[in-house]
């Protein structure tokens, strides 16, 4: 069913567990996510960015796409902006019927990134949509960022950022970054830091990872009992779509087109399958029309 993200997000913070958000610009990435969730009785919540929108996948196919894919299924599908950082892009997402929207200003000064997160979410909640932020940065992983610049999230100013805004859940930077990591560096997570944004915004409110391609199993299942509740995929997820796609046409001479897309989507849905169940998602819905309930 097409479900509310904060709904969703609410319900893995009580019970202490993350839902996989891999990027999905393509309706056979849509397909695959939600073959993965319906696997696995995990909710799932699709990704889509304002870069993406140059393909086919702009606001108004996706969320009429995505809500046709989702309303069959037994388990809560969610369809949020990712790193919407233009207001035009962010209320065209809203108007189209979104389930969420992140307002990404972490790049902009404090005052001005609370100025623009409080705007969306007077929007945003008037139309039943659920709004994510960021507060400190997660840079890119090919340049390095984080090596040398602190750009993790502050506790302090996390609670006054929540407090000001309204968000319904929050990016924190820990560590991680965008994109394929150099092969000379592994992503070190501070976890003390994370136990602290927690604690200081509450045990039942929702934090979000971005950039978690290439992190690791060790620093996913870290970072989930420390409170993380979103984990964002895309880099890892694509290159699995991709991989699928050049082996099925590196052994089929005269490929049809329905079988490729069919091999990649089942190979793409069970490397997400093996994340639903790293992260504690798996296992956890059942089929309401009205309200989501933990599997017994």
């Amino acid at each position: 069913m097409y479900a509310s993200m904060k709904e969703i997000l609410q319900h893995a913070s009580v019970n202490h567990y993350a839902v996989p958000a891999p990027n999905c610009p393509g309706y056979n990435m849509v397909k695959a996510a939600c073959m993965a969730a319906e696997a696995k009785k995990s909710a799932v919540i699709i990704d889509l960015s304002p870069r993406q929108f140059k393909t086919n996948a702009t606001p108004e196919v996706w969320a009429p796409m995505v809500k046709a894919i989702a309303e069959p299924l037994d388990v809560p599908v969610a369809l949020n902006l990712d790193h919407g950082t233009e207001i035009e892009d962010i209320c065209r997402c809203i108007k189209a019927g979104f389930s969420s929207v992140m307002c990404d200003a972490s790049s902009l000064p404090f005052e001005e990134n609370v100025r623009r997160v409080q705007q969306v979410v007077v929007c945003a909640h008037a139309h039943g949509v659920s709004v994510e932020a960021e507060l400190g940065r997660v840079g890119q992983a090919a340049e390095g960022d984080g090596r040398f610049d602190d750009m993790y999230t502050n506790v302090d100013m996390a609670v006054e950022f929540v407090k000001r805004t309204g968000c319904d859940c929050l990016a924190v930077a820990i560590g991680t970054a965008h994109g394929k990591y150099p092969a000379d560096y592994v992503p070190r997570l501070d976890f003390e830091r994370l136990a602290e944004i927690k604690a200081a915004l509450g045990q039942n409110y929702p934090l979000v990872l971005h950039g978690g391609s290439g992190s690791g199993d060790k620093n996913f299942q870290k970072a989930v009992a420390g409170g993380i509740n979103k984990i964002n995929l895309w880099t890892d997820y694509s290159r699995t779509y991709i991989s699928a796609v050049r082996e099925f046409l590196a052994v089929n001479e005269s490929p049809d087109y329905i079988f490729v897309a069919t091999d990649a989507e089942e190979k793409a849905s069970k490397w997400l399958e093996r994340y639903m169940d790293l992260f504690g998602s798996a296992g956890r819905f059942q089929f309401s029309k009205h309200k989501m309930q933990e599997m017994d």
